[in-house]
């Protein structure tokens, strides 16, 4: 044998070319081997035309007699952002075998990391075999056996090999995983990218807790493959126990298919079938499910409604022959181009409750709000244009009073539009914004409070049986000025104005008039009125800093003024309020030009804010921040203390001409810790009227939460008596890995503890696992919901879980 070591340029160039051709073979090899979804053939494609190849090795010795290349000794060999390093890499011109051996490992450009002590394969890439192989994937994806072989350019076998995507203990790598499958043979189909384990062991913590003769999964990194998901299992006490079997279609690359079957040991079968498609500019599901009930009578709860007995909550009288019940839901966002979008949210259903009881992914809420829209944003401008309606999932019979489900109506549409030229006016800003809605609802959406008027109990209409209209324009201008002496002024400028109309039925103008008599007001509803509100306004801040030593303070006087006409027909109760009836006079909304959250109610007449605000900074990281105030009608009529259908100003603390004091304190520091306690306290005695204490502390091991919150009696409302509630939580670690937790609220008012639960849960790189138990309590019925649930989560394996309503009693 002949051995010559390569001093010419022409020796050196074709030992070049023949460590490229092993370099091919080598990460071809290592490419295809592992069952990593990638063709042979794809190799060519991860390398960049033109790549220049660069070795290096300790010696690099060429055999003519033998038609070898060697490269020993640190090999080292990057082409095309490929990397392999061995201790010996040897080409066999006469056989086309490559042999790489010592410590091998071939760093692929997509991350993939191969590691072996021996690798033999043909330069065709067909057949190979490899020693002791161990495989990281880029996602974090572990394989390893004892060998393996490649055989017909497809398949993949790997001898007595382990699969899991938990990742090697850096203290302790011979350590078991937290999950792993071992099996005889694991066979990687290249053409089909599946993977399947034969005579496999399911190891948990390094105990084998399942034999599993065959099973198949979809490679690693496929993220799209036909074929079973995960089953689960599910529980509810009218329904019974269901097992659940979905099975995925990956149709095309765009466009898919989820089918799933789910059977009740009391209700039957439930199908359910979810379609989705991808386009350039967007995507769209549909999703279709229903059952033919075994048993509906199941369904009824007449132990929280007394007198309603024998009605289905769902589907009628008891003994009602149409058992069948299902739902239709699609959504939908599709970009018409950079600027505008336009999308949709419909569910469709039998009966108002059927996506809830039965579970439905995505339209289960207990409140769905379905909608179609259009959106466009573009430098300061917004617009928003769409269609809503929402469905209310209660368990509440249809005939009951307390249902909302009918009560709610159509907004067909509502339009927001807001721009804020990019140039200033008269050296101020200027805003413009536009709201319009059209409401029709079937059924008067009306509240009755027995104890406050037992003559009617008509108190509030919070929505009319017909239809309503508003078209809403406001512009704002406003300006800064600074003093020589730091004072603020801003100057403010603002005028809106409103058209609307109102067709409302016969029961609605009954209900209307009862209340106006009740409250002593006459009922003065119009089918039709033009209304505007203009505002002059002047803010005054002064901000004074006070700096220590180890700390720095800002004081903020300030102080508003409003100057503004009375507000149009709200005396007579001729204003639908169907979108500010959630107003809270709290210090964050003190300095609000117009206090009122919608746009049917309007702030009228001349107002003072006046307050001081605050904020501290430590420079061991603590933070302060306050405000305390109070507000003053200064003249015409307050519209707070002025009714409309829903009393929205009753019992806000605006309601005199002297507001009560509002306040707000808060304190933050760099460990965790934050709290905040605010209240509204009465203008004379300072007697609380409402009050709200917040508390947190997030750190390790241990995680609090606390929130008390007060609320003084709102008999209008029907809240006869003051509410009191307590809210606690707590979650900490037992050690990097297991968490405990559990929260509570208690209503001190009726001594009840409305809702409380407790749970753990374990999570690591590959493993979640959470279990809890929780319970509440309806206030007016005492019945008690008891609630068990656990889901279990193996990484690129797939979710298991169930949830079980135990049971419930009253108390």
């Amino acid at each position: 044998m002949r051995e010559a070591f390569l001093p010419s340029n022409r020796q050196a160039g074709l030992a070049r070319l023949y460590a490229a051709t092993a370099l091919a073979c080598v990460l071809a090899c290592a490419v295809a081997m592992p069952a990593l979804a990638q063709d042979v053939g794809d190799m060519a494609a991860k390398v960049p035309a033109g790549s220049q190849m660069l070795l290096a090795a300790d010696t690099l010795v060429y055999n003519n007699d033998n038609q070898t290349v060697t490269a020993v000794g640190g090999v080292q060999i990057d082409y095309g952002g490929n990397r392999l390093v061995a201790q010996r890499v040897e080409y066999d011109r006469n056989t086309k075998r490559m042999v790489a051996s010592g410590n091998v490992e071939v760093i692929n450009s997509d991350g993939t990391k191969i590691n072996s002590q021996h690798i033999d394969i043909t330069d065709d890439f067909a057949d190979g075999f490899v020693n002791a192989l161990r495989v990281e994937t880029v996602d974090k994806a572990y394989f390893a056996a004892e060998s393996a072989e490649r055989m017909g350019g497809v398949l993949t076998t790997f001898h007595n090999g382990v699969y899991t995507a938990c990742e090697p203990c850096e203290d302790k790598p011979d350590k078991a995983p937290t999950w792993r499958v071992k099996a005889k043979q694991i066979i990687w189909n290249g053409e089909k990218k599946t993977v399947r384990f034969e005579n496999a062991n399911f190891e948990f913590f390094g105990f084998p807790i399942a034999y599993l003769p065959a099973f198949e999964i979809a490679d690693p990194t496929v993220k799209r493959k036909s074929g079973f998901l995960i089953p689960s299992i599910v529980y509810k006490s009218d329904l019974g126990v269901g097992v659940k079997v979905p099975y995925y279609f990956a149709l095309s690359p765009t466009y898919d298919l989820t089918v799933t079957g789910t059977g009740y040991t009391k209700q039957g079968f439930l199908g359910e079938a979810e379609w989705r498609q991808r386009f350039d500019n967007g995507a769209y599901s549909l999703k279709i499910a229903g059952i033919q009930q075994r048993d509906p009578d199941a369904l009824i709860d007449s132990a929280s409604f007394p007198g309603t007995f024998g009605h289905n909550i769902n589907s009628g009288e008891v003994g009602d022959p149409n058992k069948f019940r299902g739902m239709m839901g699609t959504k939908g966002q599709f970009a018409i181009n950079p600027r505008w979008n336009f999308g949709w949210d419909v569910l469709l259903q039998t009966d108002k409750n059927f996506s809830n009881t039965y579970n439905i992914n995505n339209y289960n809420d207990s409140v769905h709000q379905s909608s179609l829209y259009l959106t466009g944003l573009n430098g300061r401008n917004y617009f928003d244009l769409r269609a809503m309606h929402f469905e209310v999932q209660e368990n509440t019979p249809n005939s009951n009073i307390a249902s909302r489900s009918n009560q709610q109506p159509w907004v067909l549409p509502s339009l927001d539009y807001a721009y804020i030229p990019d140039v200033s006016v008269a050296g101020g800003q200027l805003s413009l914004n536009v709201n319009a809605r059209v409401i029709r609802r079937d059924d008067l959406d009306q509240t009755y409070f027995t104890p406050y008027t037992p003559s009617s109990g008509v108190q509030r209409v919070r929505g009319i049986e017909g239809e309503s209209g508003r078209l809403t324009a406001e512009a704002e201008w406003k300006r800064s000025f600074v003093t020589d002496d730091g004072l603020v002024l801003t100057p403010l400028l603002a005028l809106q104005g409103d058209t609307d109309y109102v067709n409302a039925s016969s029961a609605s103008l009954t209900a209307v008039n009862q209340m106006a008599t009740n409250l002593g007001q006459q009922d003065d509803m119009r089918s039709s009125f033009a209304r505007y509100m203009a505002t002059a306004g002047l803010e005054m801040r002064w901000p004074v800093l006070f700096s220590g030593a180890n700390s720095s303070h800002v004081f903020e006087p300030m102080a508003q003024v409003f100057m503004r006409p009375n507000e149009q027909y709200v005396g007579g109760l001729a204003v639908p309020n169907e979108d500010a009836q959630s107003m809270v006079f709290d210090a964050t909304t003190l300095f609000e030009r117009d206090k009122f959250s919608g746009y049917d109610r309007v702030e009228g007449g001349s107002r003072a804010n006046v307050g001081l605000r605050y904020s501290g900074s430590y420079n061991n990281g603590w933070g302060t921040n306050a405000i305390f105030g109070q507000s003053y009608q200064l003249g015409g009529e307050n519209s707070f203390a002025a009714p409309d259908l829903v009393n929205v100003g009753a019992y806000s603390g605006l309601q005199t001409s002297t507001s009560d004091y509002v306040g707000l304190f808060g304190v933050n520091s760099p460990n965790g810790f934050a709290a905040s306690v605010s209240g509204r306290f009465d203008e004379r005695s300072f007697e609380m009227r409402r009050a709200e204490l917040k508390a947190a502390y997030y750190g390790l091991p241990v995680s609090l939460t606390a929130r008390y919150a007060f609320i003084q009696a709102q008999p209008l409302y029907g809240f006869t008596t003051d509410r009191h509630e307590v809210t606690l939580g707590a979650s900490t670690n037992l050690n990097q890995n297991w968490r405990v937790f559990g929260s509570g609220t208690y209503d001190i008012q009726q001594s009840v503890l409305v809702s409380d639960g407790v749970g753990f849960a374990y999570n690591d790189s590959c493993f979640t696992y959470l279990m809890t138990f929780s319970q509440s309590r309806d206030l007016n019925t005492r019945q008690v919901s008891q609630t068990i649930g656990f889901n279990l989560s193996f990484r690129t394996l797939g979710d298991f879980g169930s949830s079980s309503s135990a049971f419930a009693t009253t108390q």
